[in-house]
């Protein structure tokens, strides 16, 4: 296996609680959801009529005629990338572009687009079908679009495996790195379906909380009261970069990326496997190809989507991983503020867990109220600090079809 070392030099994002890291990392210690009531008309026919929209539009921060041109997947993508690649301090003049790559993942990829097309289609006819729609709609559009923002030419990839795209990408990136395939790799996940259809789909597999009411309480891991996750969109990128082309720079680095471990459960294509076996593997894989032990990790960002099944298919996971060392290890899950961004979840949660690291500070799961006692984990229902010294973390990412990723960080 490859010793070269993978660091973290760039993070962008757009969420529903932030249109950019420091916002987002402010509300998540903050404790602040971004789940709202829909206002849209088509969604007073649903059933599940509550999501986390992005807090800032991208027609806000793109250039008109862009957005135009961009499925609002991609235009997450874009924005996320930028933000990364600034604050990375690379300079597209002084890259090889065939030592810089892209691996940014979907779950689902240019669906608005796709569905605004075949209702023109069926509403007006051919001739009023975009000629962009493909382009737009295809699902490694949000990939070529950062690479071309980039110049990249070592290799732009897609990732597709749900909820576990955004991991997977991570992991993808770290791979060329290590293959030698590149310096440089933006990597992460995108998500925009928060779409009459996705809702009314997700809704009749009873994945979804019908919190209606009461929609900042609606997404509540490990709580005995959870019915389901709420849908989330929004993107984020992370810059990787080989330790001796970060040196030479003189770039800031927030952590490494010790390892990953990508497993399947070939179980059921919704559900987990019951004691959370793949997932438990994932984790071990992480871990042993971080060369860390249990005890080394004392931060996890889990999955933890809110679901019935899937809170507790994880935690026996990670109990059965750690054992006593998850008595010790501080649990969070950001998805009880942000939604479930599907495809972008373990982007995202990649970075709220590089930045716990960074700050020695973790984020508190809201909304859990009533602790499933099925659950036994160190949950941070408010902020808790992490200790001084060499630290290290998880995050795990799960996704239907049986997908889990873990990638294991710690500080650089």
């Amino acid at each position: 296996m490859s010793t070269t070392r993978v660091l973290v030099t760039g993070l962008g994002v757009t969420t529903p609680v932030g249109g950019d890291v420091a916002s987002t990392w402010d509300a998540l210690l903050a404790g602040r959801s971004g789940v709202n009531r829909l206002e849209h008309d088509w969604a007073e026919q649903l059933s599940v009529q509550i999501a986390a929209e992005v807090a800032v539009e991208p027609g806000d921060v793109l250039e008109r005629v862009q957005a135009r041109r961009l499925d609002r997947s991609a235009q997450f993508a874009l924005i996320a990338a930028r933000e990364a690649w600034a604050d990375s301090g690379l300079d597209e003049a002084e890259m090889d572009p065939e030592r810089l790559g892209v691996a940014v993942a979907s779950g689902i990829g240019g669906i608005q687009t796709l569905l605004a097309n075949y209702d023109l289609l069926q509403d007006k006819g051919p001739r009023r079908v975009s000629p962009l729609a493909i382009p737009m709609l295809m699902p490694n559009s949000a990939a070529a679009n950062v690479g071309l923002f980039v110049g990249a030419q070592s290799g732009v990839h897609t990732p597709v495996s749900a909820c576990a795209s955004g991991n997977e990408a991570i992991s993808l990136g770290v791979d060329m790195i290590r293959l030698g395939r590149a310096d440089v790799v933006l990597v992460g996940g995108t998500e925009a379906c928060v779409h009459p259809l996705p809702l009314a789909a997700f809704g009749q597999m009873m994945a979804l909380s019908k919190r209606n009411d009461d929609p900042v309480a609606a997404s509540r891991p490990w709580d005995t009261g959870r019915d389901g996750f709420v849908l989330g969109e929004g993107g984020g990128i992370l810059v990787l970069e080989s330790e001796s082309h970060a040196t030479a720079r003189r770039a800031r680095i927030y952590a490494e990326v010790a390892g990953a471990g990508v497993t399947a459960d070939s179980h059921d294509i919704a559900q987990p496997h019951p004691e959370g076996l793949g997932a438990s593997r994932a984790m071990a894989m992480a871990l042993r190809e971080s060369g860390l032990s249990p005890g080394d990790i004392t931060h996890i960002n889990a999955h933890a989507t809110s679901t019935p099944q899937g809170d507790i298919a994880e935690a026996m996971a990670i109990r059965s991983t750690l054992g006593d060392a998850a008595d010790r290890i501080v649990v969070t899950g950001t998805k009880s503020m942000t939604g479930h961004l599907l495809g972008a979840a373990g982007a995202l949660e990649s970075i709220a867990t590089v930045l716990a690291l960074r700050h020695r500070t973790v984020p508190p799961t809201i909304n859990l109220d009533d602790r499933d006692p099925a659950i036994d984990l160190d949950i941070a229902t408010k902020v808790r600090d992490l200790p001084e010294g060499d630290l290290a973390a998880l995050n795990n990412s799960f996704g239907f079809g049986g997908h889990n990723v873990a990638i294991a960080f710690r500080t650089a």
